[in-house]
């Protein structure tokens, strides 16, 4: 776990793998090519690659119209403007006609950084999670990236993947199969369950060995399919814990922490604490200082923990 890299970088890698291999895969980008790594299909494949310039609603739209022709349409952007700008286009044409289409944006969250509020998105899982027939996953590193992309090309219909722009520790074995609807425990535990995605599962891991010192055992999930859920995997652990803490960059509304409250009021009631956004927006600064000051760090998710199993 002492290497670094991006996810986006994944999905780069992932295109240029697929490009090779399958000549019905199509990419397409919103000017934002070398942020999402997709130029670099774009210099191989020059004819499979569009530049839609500033516009995500005319590239849904596009992306939309290759899939009735038999393509499968990879598109890239900012997930600020992947989500928010083009939802009607992802609503209506895609979702709604469940096509094969796959949302792929980069630069998702407030590890953004500098780039401010405007651009640091905290919104688009739960946009997406209410779609029907749209498939939601966030993974945890490059490794699960990579394979997320490449699965999402057999996964029938739409599937948004959200990507992240800083580099983060590689949790997953080079081998690494990636399988929709399928959370895995990563760290096994009896006192209390730890539900992550995205950059938060290696915090996550930290927060465990903290709480292996002060003598909790906490059981870590990456539950990187947020929609379809894998709940046999996430009850059967809050059965055994009786307590859960989910942890995402994300807002604890619609998100993740959202998805897993609905879980466990429906099927299995249990205390449960949300890490994430609060209903706030992001703000400029540097992304280890905006993890720090929306409190989405392993320091964090310990305290939390340790309220849970004392109470």
């Amino acid at each position: 776990m002492t290497e670094a890299r991006a996810t986006r970088e994944g999905y780069a890698e992932a295109l240029l793998e697929m490009g090779a291999e399958y000549p019905n895969v199509v990419v397409l980008d919103s000017d934002l090519s070398k942020s999402t790594g997709s130029h670099k299909f774009s210099k191989k494949y020059p004819d499979r690659f569009f530049n839609c310039g500033v516009a995500e609603q005319s590239m849904i739209g596009a992306a939309a119209g290759l899939a009735t022709c038999g393509k499968i349409a990879y598109t890239g952007s900012f997930a600020v403007f992947a989500t928010g700008r083009a939802f009607e286009q992802i609503r209506n044409t895609v979702a709604y006609c469940s096509l094969e289409v796959k949302i792929c944006p980069s630069h998702a969250g407030i590890t953004v950084g500098p780039d401010g509020g405007s651009h640091q998105s905290i919104e688009d899982i739960a946009l997406m999670r209410a779609l029907p027939n749209m498939k939601v996953i966030v993974p945890s590193d490059f490794v699960e990236a990579k394979a997320a992309v490449k699965a999402a090309r057999t996964i029938q219909g739409p599937v948004y993947i959200r990507m992240g722009r800083p580099k983060i520790p590689i949790i997953h074995d080079p081998g690494y199969e990636f399988e929709l609807g399928k959370a895995h425990v990563l760290r096994k535990g009896g006192d209390v369950t730890i539900l992550a995605i995205g950059i938060m599962v290696h915090e996550a891991l930290a927060a465990a060995e903290s709480l292996a010192a002060a003598g909790i055992e906490a059981e870590v999930i990456n539950v990187s399919t947020v929609k379809p859920l894998d709940e046999a995997t996430i009850l059967a652990s809050v059965a055994k814990t009786g307590r859960a803490v989910t942890a995402e960059e994300h807002s604890i509304i619609g998100g993740l922490g959202g998805a897993i409250a609905e879980l466990l009021a429906e099927k299995a009631p249990t205390p449960l604490r949300r890490i994430g956004i609060e209903d706030l927006f992001g703000l400029s600064g540097e992304a280890d200082d905006l993890k720090k000051h929306f409190k989405l760090t392993a320091e964090d998710i310990h305290d939390r923990s340790v309220e849970l199993v004392n109470l």
